[in-house]
């Protein structure tokens, strides 16, 4: 299954409801989005950086990571990024996945 970073800052709504909900309920909330879309969570983390939290999990497929950035979204909690993960025998592949370029002015 492939693996995605999700990072997000809340919003001022966000920070109110984290305020009374506390880091173990809010994780344990991610922790059922993730099982219910079928996907594992991995680890979640709450920072002081430029995200407020970091969260790594394996997900079926892009189009499940998408419908859960736009769920996450539309709640207007949070503004989550979505970032596809590559393990090193990925990037293996790629590097050897032929290719035809031309850098621009060539």
């Amino acid at each position: 299954m492939p693996a995605f970073l999700l990072r997000s800052v809340y919003t001022p709504d966000g920070i109110g409801g984290l305020t009374r909900d506390g880091g173990t309920k809010r994780a344990e909330v991610v922790r059922k989005l993730v099982e219910d879309a079928g996907g594992q969570l991995l680890s979640m983390h709450f920072a002081f950086a430029d995200d407020d939290t970091y969260v790594l999990c394996d997900l079926p497929d892009h189009r499940t990571a998408a419908a859960l950035a736009i769920r996450i979204g539309a709640a207007r909690g949070l503004r989550t990024r979505v970032t596809p993960l590559l393990t090193p025998a990925e990037v293996d592949e790629a590097t050897r996945t032929p290719t035809d370029y031309t850098p621009p002015g060539d």
